[in-house]
């Protein structure tokens, strides 16, 4: 069968479609592999769900425990006939054989037999078969399983039934053998943080490589969030530049920030930068252009507090709608979650700002793969993804220093920056000052000097001349310039 030539329909859970490239092969086998609890019971579920006249084979739960475990997941099975082949209570005290199963139960050629007669009898278009694996122990040898299965699915293939069937993760060659029957193959796994789904095999079509996110959700069911593709999405803009509305902050920035450009506010604990990314974003929001903040590190209500009494009105612009301000729950979502609510709200809510406050919450917030390279491909992604998308991202970055050794970010992550925007604490006379200064900006030409900074109650961020007359400035400790300690400055 040519690529060209496959026909699909759709899964039934969402995202899944996706990955799939389109839905599962139109009257052809898919497997769906996993262990105990990974849900992939769910995902055969959604799919028959999804339409037409569907019919489940189960081997394991009774049918009023299967519909009503559905109607709490929000999976609609009232259309969907269900073929229980589970064994009854009864059977266990019964004299009558030392399996759980009825007599005319016990020869898997005979369960085989039942549900070709189902078949006949109906005119299924959608069937599930759970588990497939089940068969196994209930037919004489792997050679019978093998040639029986083919059977089966060369026959509901010549019916035009699509077909889904769960099994239990392969351990074994003879358990192996099942993903050299199916058309296409699904593996789904589940770990102490999340579930995930990897498409192994898809005969005659593409699909999305790598392994995905697959939440449950009460109510709702499964879904799955596909891994960002970057190069998938691109949209038209112009590189316009974007003032911070400061303009001594812009005269560093030689004009702004511009548009579709990743920049990076780095600094210790409590040097402004925060303050400084928010002073972007409300800037942002008073030209009319739709932002949101995305708090890894701080409360909602006490960024907007804090906002408040710098005398930065970003309240004002969350109540009319220009600026949405969310607080990321730690271990709450994966780096695929998040990328799926961040393109939701570029592509459907028409977000042009960004600010991720900060990147050591990103790290430690988002559950999946626990390695930093890992996360770091994943924050790689999603900004290549936001770029691409012609929307304008702010990079809250914390480094360990105070004073000393100078180093703009502490993740390896200037490497995703166009612009690097760092504050330092110096200490001159005894006291402890702050500056701003701009390290690097990819589209334009930029002020190579540092500033003072001050951040006051009321009257929120300020920016002052460039500081002159000093040196070692980038290791915290200021000094005149060709003065004693205790001798001023020179002009």
């Amino acid at each position: 069968m040519n690529a060209e030539d496959l026909s699909k329909i759709p899964s039934g859970t969402p995202g899944l479609d996706d990955v799939l490239y389109g839905g599962v092969p139109e009257g052809q086998t898919t497997i769906v592999y996993g262990g105990h609890g990974t849900g992939k019971t769910i995902l055969a579920l959604q799919f028959l769900a999804a339409g037409g006249d569907g019919l489940y084979v189960g081997f394991e739960e009774r049918e009023h425990e299967l519909r009503r475990n559905a109607a709490a997941l929000g999976i609609d099975l009232s259309d969907v006939r269900v073929l229980d082949l589970s064994p009854s209570g009864e059977q266990f005290f019964a004299d009558e054989s030392y399996t759980v199963f009825p007599t005319e139960q016990v020869d898997g050629e005979d369960l085989l037999d039942r549900v070709a007669g189902e078949l006949e009898t109906s005119d299924v278009d959608r069937l599930v078969i759970d588990p497939l694996s089940e068969l196994r122990s209930l037919l004489p040898d792997g050679f019978q399983f093998r040639r029986k299965i083919s059977a089966l699915f060369n026959a509901l293939t010549d019916r035009g039934v699509t077909t889904v069937c769960t099994a239990q993760s392969p351990g074994t060659d003879e358990e192996d053998d099942l993903q050299f029957l199916g058309n296409s193959v699904i593996d789904v796994e589940r770990t102490t943080n999340q579930r995930t789904l990897e498409v192994t095999k898809y005969r005659g079509s593409e699909f999305a490589a790598g392994r995905h996110t697959f939440r449950i959700h009460p109510g709702t069911g499964g879904r799955v969030y596909p891994k960002l593709v970057p190069g998938d999405h691109y949209r038209d803009y112009e590189r316009t530049q974007l003032p911070s509305d400061i303009p001594e902050l812009d005269e560093l920035l030689g004009g702004g920030i511009e548009r579709g450009s990743v920049t990076v506010v780095s600094g210790p604990s409590g040097v402004g930068k925060t303050t400084t990314g928010t002073q972007f974003v409300r800037a942002a929001a008073e030209r009319g252009q739709r932002g949101i903040v995305y708090l890894f590190e701080e409360l909602r209500p006490d960024y907007l507090y804090r906002a408040a009494n710098l005398g930065m009105d970003v309240e004002g612009y969350v109540a009319d709608g220009g600026l949405e301000v969310e607080e990321v729950e730690a271990l709450t979502r994966s780096p695929d979650e998040f990328a799926a609510d961040v393109r939701e709200a570029v592509e459907d809510r028409g977000v042009e700002f960004v600010m991720l406050d900060g990147i050591v919450g990103y790290r430690q917030g988002l559950r999946g793969d626990d390695s930093a390279a890992a996360l770091t491909r994943e924050l790689h992604a999603l900004c290549r993804y936001l770029k691409r998308m012609g929307v304008t991202v702010v990079l809250i970055e914390e480094v360990q220093y105070v004073t000393g050794e100078f180093s703009p970010t502490a993740h390896q992550i200037s490497y995703l920056a166009d612009n690097i925007v760092f504050l330092r604490y110096l200490e001159t006379d005894g006291r402890l000052e702050k500056a701003i200064g701009v390290l690097k900006k990819r589209y334009s030409d930029f002020e190579n000097s540092m500033r003072g900074l001050e951040i006051r109650s009321g009257t929120g961020l300020s920016v002052g001349e460039p500081l002159a007359g000093y040196h070692g400035i980038l290791t915290g400790i200021a000094e005149p310039v060709g003065a004693g300690a205790d001798d001023p400055p020179s002009e």
